[in-house]
């Protein structure tokens, strides 16, 4: 293999705590989600993921960006988000849009998720409505993310390594509109069956 497949330290050591996030993630949801449909098993290892993401990661992202910069601190976290820095400079060095809509993923997004968990194990009558939130701030925070970047031709972006655009651009970004998407699919074929039950239900009391 050719020198610009090799992956680095930091780059490995950032795909690994990426990846016992997941497995933290799969184990957590598995254990909630014994006895249930496979839908709500993925659906519960994918918010615990996401839970952990914001928590773990994104939320000492916001911290480093209110005290300085990522580019200016030390630490495995910061590690961390300087080597997706090499893909989108935006995260290393203080970029207003990109801190404003991580607050409130962490915050807003993060919390959702957790009450979406208790909703979903504890089947609460509101799980789809958490859900559907939940799904459309996450969307909402990768056109946000992006979309200002791209209008300015994304002067931030480093297409020119295929981990810096294949994994850290697509792959961990398009994660976030794929899982959300097939959820807010799954809340609208779940409301619409409950609504066609109901009517049905009514239609044999007229």
């Amino acid at each position: 293999m050719g020198a610009e497949w090799e992956l680095e330290a930091e780059a490995g050591g950032s795909l690994l705590l990426c990846a016992a996030l997941l497995a933290a993630g799969c184990a957590l949801g598995l254990r909630l989600g014994r006895g249930r449909g496979a839908a709500d098993r993925g659906a519960l290892i994918w918010l615990c993921y996401d839970a952990l993401v914001h928590f773990a990661l994104e939320g000492p992202f916001v911290y480093l960006s209110l005290v300085g910069n990522v580019a200016n601190s030390d630490g495995l976290i910061a590690s961390l988000w300087k080597e997706y820095g090499k893909a989108d400079a935006r995260w290393v060095y203080f970029d207003p849009t990109i801190v404003s809509v991580e607050i409130l993923t962490v915050t807003l997004d993060g919390s959702l998720a957790l009450f979406l968990i208790y909703a979903i194990v504890k089947e609460k009558h509101y799980r789809h409505f958490l859900q559907i939130t939940l799904c459309v701030c996450e969307l909402y925070g990768c056109w946000m993310t992006f979309l200002p970047e791209w209008l300015t031709r994304s002067p931030n972006l480093n297409t020119s390594n295929w981990l810096y655009c294949w994994v850290y651009l697509f792959f961990f970004n398009g994660v976030w509109v794929l899982i959300p998407g097939l959820l807010l699919w799954q809340s609208w074929v779940e409301l619409k069956k409950m609504h066609q039950k109901e009517t049905s239900s009514v239609k044999k009391f007229q």
